[in-house]
């Protein structure tokens, strides 16, 4: 049982490649982004508490991201673990339809758009302790600016996101200089840090990003 947090500013690519490291290595991925939007698309009393914050382009508070994660980690097994499901462990472990299934292993976690603050760093060690878990790398994708400003932008030419207009791309990537940013520096320290080559076509850092990965669950 692994955790594993992909990190990088906006338009790094963490959502895409996080789906398909998750898909790759069977493991859990767990989107704050797409979780919070799934709330205001659903219209659920948090969704509408966090609909004007995220159109603004600001950051969802501390203690609204990490309770999403901690009702992930909680009941996941009902609704987020999804993709660990009986006939992906039944074939997993070689058993046949009618053979009894072994106790369920705890799934290796792909954490994307969170943390995104110091203080959501500090939260997470908390809730790794009660759930007796612990981190075990931080994946950065490194991108230059010019590079995440297009990308960015082309997302919004085919996207139906509110949050991806011309000012709110802008402060958003105001917010991640201020706040997010120094979140490498935290997990630097640690010595938990891995950056990796974003630039170019997204084939070309998956390769880097799975490279990384293997080794990591391999420990």
């Amino acid at each position: 049982m692994k955790n594993i947090i992909l990190f990088g500013a906006p338009g790094a690519g963490k959502g895409t490649q996080a789906g398909l490291l998750a898909e790759k290595f069977d493991l859990i991925h767990l989107s704050t982004g797409e979780m919070l939007r799934r709330e205001v698309s659903q219209g659920t009393p948090l969704g509408m508490r966090v609909k004007g914050i995220m159109e603004r382009g600001d950051l969802v508070g501390d203690d609204i991201v990490v309770n999403l994660i901690a009702k992930a980690l909680d009941n996941g097994r009902n609704e987020l673990l999804d993709e660990w499901d009986e006939l992906r462990l039944r074939r997993a472990c070689g058993i046949g339809p009618d053979d009894p299934l072994p106790e369920k292993p705890q799934p290796s976690i792909i954490y994307d758009g969170f943390p995104r603050t110091v203080q959501q760093c500090q939260m997470l060690e908390f809730l790794f302790q009660k759930k007796q878990r612990k981190l075990d790398c931080v994946i950065s994708i490194d991108v230059p600016q010019e590079e995440l400003v297009r990308r960015i932008h082309e997302r919004a030419l085919i996207s139906n996101r509110s949050d991806d207009t011309e000012d709110v791309i802008r402060h958003r990537l105001e917010e991640y200089e201020d706040k997010t940013r120094p979140v490498l520096d935290y997990y630097k320290v640690s010595g938990r840090l891995v950056m990796v080559d974003g630039s170019g076509e997204i084939s070309e850092t998956n390769t880097r990003l799975c490279q990384v990965l293997q080794y990591v669950l391999a420990q």
